[in-house]
């Protein structure tokens, strides 16, 4: 029997209010999720955390959302990013899911919506971690 692995989701956005308040409903819901308001924080908690999913504001002061995209898949292809864009911008949901983000969200995101955007990303890197894992184990069985 497999263990269920808790998401880890980490939120990432220059906006404050919505960092806080989205972290204690998705704490309330039962996950585990943290928060940044930087890209450069985001990278930097990322080295010390394991994370399954972010969600990523696109336009965040310094380092924007599909820089600290391209950065985090750079160093961490299996994190799942979910870009949050609030300026009804299509371009930059489009740059981002062509920089390797898996889905989007329109601000304001309900809590309801993150939740079911994130279970699906989570969904798909936990399949991935499945057909690796089946990878290995068919390259040990022929050593």
């Amino acid at each position: 029997m497999v263990a269920m692995v808790k998401m880890r989701i980490m939120l990432v956005d220059d906006e404050e209010r919505f960092l806080q308040t989205s972290q204690k409903m998705l704490i309330k819901h039962g996950y585990d999720a943290m928060v940044a308001s930087s890209g450069e924080e985001c990278l930097v908690k990322l080295e010390q955390e394991l994370v399954h999913v972010i969600i990523l504001d696109v336009k965040m002061p310094g380092m924007g959302g599909i820089e600290t995209l391209k950065q985090i898949k750079q160093k961490y292809p299996m994190i799942e990013v979910i870009m949050l864009t609030g300026h009804g911008t299509a371009e930059s949901a489009v740059e981002g899911l062509k920089s390797g983000a898996t889905d989007y969200l329109t601000k304001p995101a309900n809590i309801e919506d993150i939740v079911a955007k994130a279970e699906e990303a989570f969904s798909r890197h936990l399949a991935l971690e499945e057909k690796i894992r089946l990878v290995e184990a068919i390259k040990q069985a022929h050593i």
